[in-house]
């Protein structure tokens, strides 16, 4: 489904003092992956982790994938004291955010060559708690908008992601600036990072919550009757509302869509480190210049969605995304060149942006609001999944090519291929359904 207004009053939506509210919890949704994700990487290959140990680390982002568990706890169980002073989603995300801070205060104080099972145990708990944080705030920028405002939604959705990549590059840069040429240490930045998490806590109390689009959550009193409300009820509905083939098949989709993006991710950094490239290199390469790029793109990506349609965005995104790694091949053919970098870092961010707005837009769409925070969880849960669980040994992977890296490009490359076919074989349904959407809204 199209849109028929003119493209230059679609930036009007950015007026809109919520979407603003949302591009702040996006950066609060990001950031955490710096800690336990790109730093931590570049820490465990400073002191020289070999590379499949490294991938195992990324097995703490599971926790991203199987917050759906525990997310009926963000809709109806309240955070003592918090909930009173500053609301259900809020109190969530605070409570989390608390966690995080104690967690990189811990990792402030040990070594990781000595304490490297302490460390893990911090890395999952920030996992943990951002993944219960995510689910807080997914629920809360979809609970924003009415069901009237579609162009709010795409917009929030953009922002999101807009969000969430100045948290994890733009934010990401400050720790590689610091430890690149200076006598600091890598716990001496988790102290500095320490400091943005405190910031980012007086954010979300600065904040108002809204609950004007909030459907009521009915109150159990058998524990059998919350569990079949809140975890069964949401599945069930799902599948009645879609039919089982094409339920299976979106889930499909969701799960293998991002996977060559997740195998690239989770070992760019050593492979930037690898290849030659300097501290400083990343900070500006692949933080600060993806993190404006993605913003730029991920805005245009809404309106692109908004006048193509969900389904085709994915495809696009997805055929694009497919062809960004092989930048990255030619990298690691060429070695340590800036200028191939910036390229790379550009059309990867320009992909990635794309295909994210799109692919977060097609889950909130599946969405029934009488169950948004399960619901959402559970499809972002099967998505991080399969970025999460199967990235994890790309260690493994790049180890059993000899450290062919042009060789491990090219297979991430090739990884989106069937969820793109899945896509095609449910162009038809998914269209549909995205119609059936639009017509209901207006």
């Amino acid at each position: 489904m199209t849109s028929s207004q003119p493209w230059y009053k679609d930036f009007s939506i950015y007026r809109e003092p919520r979407i603003w509210v949302i591009f702040g919890f996006g950066v609060i949704s990001g950031f955490p992956w710096v800690l336990i994700g790109s730093m931590l990487s570049a820490w465990l290959q400073e002191v020289g982790v070999d590379r499949s140990a490294i991938g195992l680390f990324g097995v703490v982002f599971v926790a991203y994938s199987v917050n759906a568990l525990w997310s009926p706890l963000v809709d109806r169980v309240k955070v003592p004291k918090l909930q009173r002073w500053f609301g259900q989603r809020h109190a969530w995300m605070l409570l989390c955010l608390f966690g995080i801070l104690a967690a990189t205060l811990t990792l402030t104080q040990l070594d990781v060559v000595t304490d490297i099972w302490w460390v893990a145990l911090m890395a999952l708990v920030i996992a943990i708690f951002s993944a219960t944080q995510d689910v807080a705030i997914d629920a809360y920028r979809i609970e924003t908008f009415g069901p009237h405002e579609a162009r709010l939604q795409s917009a929030g959705a953009a922002m999101a992601t807009a969000g969430w990549w100045s948290g994890y590059s733009g934010l990401g840069a400050i720790p590689f600036f610091l430890v690149d040429g200076t006598s600091l240490f890598w716990q001496d930045a988790y102290t500095v990072l320490c400091f943005v998490i405190g910031a980012q806590i007086l954010f979300v109390m600065a904040t108002r919550e809204s609950t004007r689009y909030r459907p009521a959550i009915p109150q159990f009193n058998r524990w059998q009757d919350w569990l079949l409300s809140t975890l069964v009820e949401p599945i069930t509905e799902y599948f009645k509302r879609s039919g089982w083939q094409l339920a299976l098949g979106m889930l499909a989709f969701i799960f293998l869509f991002k996977i060559g993006e997740a195998f690239l991710g989770r070992m760019s950094i050593v492979f930037y480190k690898e290849i030659g490239f300097s501290n400083d290199d990343i900070a500006v390469y692949s933080k600060m210049v993806t993190w404006w790029v993605t913003i730029v793109f991920a805005i245009l990506g809404s309106f692109v969605n908004l006048k193509l349609g969900i389904v085709r965005g994915l495809l696009t995104g997805g055929i694009a995304m497919s062809a960004s790694n092989l930048m990255f091949a030619w990298i690691a053919g060429v070695g340590p060149d800036t200028n191939l970098l910036l390229a790379a870092v550009i059309i990867d961010g320009f992909t990635a942006a794309w295909s994210t707005v799109a692919f977060v837009a097609f889950i909130s769409l599946l969405c029934n609001r009488a169950f948004t925070a399960t619901q959402y969880a559970l499809f972002a849960s099967l998505g991080n999944l399969g970025r999460t669980l199967l990235s994890s040994y790309s260690g493994y992977v790049v180890n059993w090519l000899n450290g062919d890296w042009q060789l491990f490009f090219i297979l991430t490359a090739i990884m989106v291929t069937p969820s793109l076919l899945i896509l095609l074989a449910l162009r038809k349904p998914l269209t549909r359904l995205e119609q059936n959407y639009q017509r209901e809204l207006n």
